[in-house]
This record gives C-alpha cells, sequence and structure tokens, in this order.
C-alpha cells in the first residue's frame, strides 16, 4: 500500500523546527553518501521545463526519493509534480507526495538555515519575490533569529500586500529600494535580468538568491557576487546551472559552513551571498520527516497502485 500525501496532509505534518533540524544533519552528514544525487533538466515543446532529482539519499534513512517537477511560470502554481518516496531494502513506494509543497519546504527552510548562518547582526528583513518559499524562509529565519522590519517587492502588488499583511511588513515598489532598507535580503524570483547591482548594496549586507536554478536565470549581477563571499549548495551544479554560470567561484558550501570547515561571514563589512540550486536529499529529508508522522497519526490516505 502507498501512502498518498496532499498538500494540506504535508502542511499538518511539517513543522518548521523539525524541518531545520532534518536539514541541519543532512548538511553535515549528506556529503558522506557513497552515491551523488543526479538533477536531469529539459526544456518541452511547451511554455515550460521539466526537472527530475535522483537519487534522494541520506546516511541512516532506510528510503529514497526520486522528484519529477514542471514548471511553467505563467501557470498557477507554476510548480506542480510528485515525490515517489521508496523503500530501500525492496524498492516499495511508500509514499506519493505533492512536489511543490515538499520543495518550498525543503528550500525555503534550507535556504532560511544558510541565511542565519551568513547573515550579520542586522535584523532587517527584505523580500524580493513573495511566493512559496519566500514564505518559508521568513518562518523558518523567525525560529533561527530575531527579525526587525520586513520589506517586501513583488511584480504583482497583491501578491506583496498579501504577504506584508501576513508577517506584519510594508510594501515597497522596487528591489534596489527592497536592499536599502533592509540588512538581508532574499529573492525567489523567474528573472532573467540581474535585479540587484554591487551599487544597490552596502557593506555587511547578506542575499539569498533562490530564484536561480536552472541556466539563463540571474537575480544578483556580476559585480555584486564578486564583491561577496558567496556560498553555494553544491559547486558542479552551481557552476553548471546556477549562480556561478557566468564565471565567479565558491568561497564554501553550506555543508562546510554547518560543520565549521569554513567560517562563513568572517566580519561585519563583508557582503555574504547564499545560492543554492537544491539538492536530491534535500527533498529525502523533508519528505522522510512528513511520512515518519503521517505514518504515527494516520494521516494521508492509503491506496494500492497495483490494482
Amino acid at each position: 500500500m502507498t501512502l498518498l500525501l496532499t498538500r494540506g496532509d504535508l502542511e499538518t505534518v511539517l513543522t518548521p523546527d523539525t524541518c531545520l533540524d532534518a536539514l541541519r544533519d543532512g548538511f553535515r552528514n549528506a556529503d558522506g553518501g557513497p552515491i551523488a544525487g543526479q538533477r536531469v533538466r529539459t526544456d518541452l515543446p511547451f511554455p515550460g521545463t521539466a526537472t527530475a532529482l535522483i537519487p534522494g539519499l541520506l546516511p541512516g534513512v532506510p528510503a529514497y526519493t526520486v522528484k519529477v517537477n514542471a514548471k511553467f511560470p505563467a501557470a498557477h502554481p507554476a510548480l506542480r509534480g510528485v515525490i515517489c518516496l521508496h523503500s530501500g531494502t525492496d524498492g516499495a513506494l511508500l509514499a506519493l507526495m505533492d512536489s511543490a509543497t515538499v520543495t518550498a519546504w525543503r528550500t525555503g527552510l534550507a535556504a532560511a538555515l544558510g541565511t542565519h548562518l551568513l547573515a550579520g547582526t542586522g535584523e532587517a528583513v527584505g523580500v524580493i519575490g513573495a511566493g512559496a518559499q519566500a514564505e518559508l524562509v521568513v518562518r523558518g529565519l523567525a525560529v533561527l533569529r530575531p527579525r526587525g522590519a520586513l520589506v517586501v517587492h513583488d511584480t504583482s502588488a497583491g501578491r506583496a500586500a498579501r504577504f506584508a499583511a501576513r508577517h506584519g511588513g510594508r510594501v515597497l515598489s522596487s528591489a534596489a529600494q527592497i536592499a536599502t532598507a533592509a540588512d538581508i535580503v532574499l529573492s525567489a524570483t523567474w528573472s532573467r535580468q540581474p535585479l540587484l547591482r554591487l551599487a544597490d548594496t552596502r557593506p555587511g549586507q547578506h542575499f539569498t538568491s533562490l530564484g536561480v536554478d536552472e541556466p539563463g536565470k540571474a537575480e544578483l549581477a556580476a559585480d555584486l557576487l564578486d564583491a561577496s563571499v558567496v556560498v553555494v549548495d553544491d559547486r558542479p551544479s552551481a557552476v553548471s546551472m546556477g549562480v556561478l554560470a557566468d564565471g565567479g567561484t565558491a568561497a564554501a558550501t553550506l555543508a562546510e559552513v554547518v560543520r565549521g570547515d569554513h567560517p562563513g561571514r568572517t566580519s561585519g563589512t563583508d557582503r555574504t551571498v547564499y545560492a543554492p540550486v537544491g539538492l536530491p536529499w534535500q527533498d529525502l529529508a523533508v519528505a522522510w520527516t512528513a511520512y515518519r508522522r503521517a505514518e504515527r497519526e494516520g494521516i494521508g490516505r492509503r491506496v494500492d497502485l497495483l490494482t
């Protein structure tokens, strides 16, 4: 029997603190796995792309994930797909989960962790792109550190206003205004042109860029990246499809920062950037957390896909 977990089921069983713990442990330990995760992406003859992440593996977890996503920027929601959670013992399909929800949780909370570890002492937070991933970053940061003022910008004024209302913030009219007002800037957009340049920023700020996860996307200009301590989740992926695709280098991976192998920020005047692409093991970290609680509490619906 396979457990079906909808968006509503997942939002019932997932909490930021338990997912942050699972992701932190994953960053400490995932590099030791014997099999590297793969990310396969293709264009489509439609207005979108398809991506598969396989296998999601973590030491000590007797299961693996396979994720298939469709990204159609003009659709609502723009990301749709499924995560398959398989037994590592016999390959049995343990669960099917809404991938948009798991992706938002694992991306947003991993970004919250990276932001917390790299940002300075400033507490004002700015959001560029008021979608599901930014929502989880803000929620995760609230678990990890005090937060001051919140400012929001989005191409949709209504979405920005609703995000600001949920989190006690205010709306600004441009990305540059966000950078002026905030100490910590989070961007999660579909942009293919830089939203911020070095001249828009000041020493000591932190930037988390979540939108650059496919070739051709850009949120931070090259001069800003060159002037910053850049941390990624995976160097080869950052070069092939992420923030380093047009050159530049990463000072560290977030795993190295979590383990204490790299200090991340070294002074109060450093500009720091966390720019992940997203890794298969992160899907497993959140999916396994959801599956175990759903099993314990009888949440979800069981189906027999073989009948």
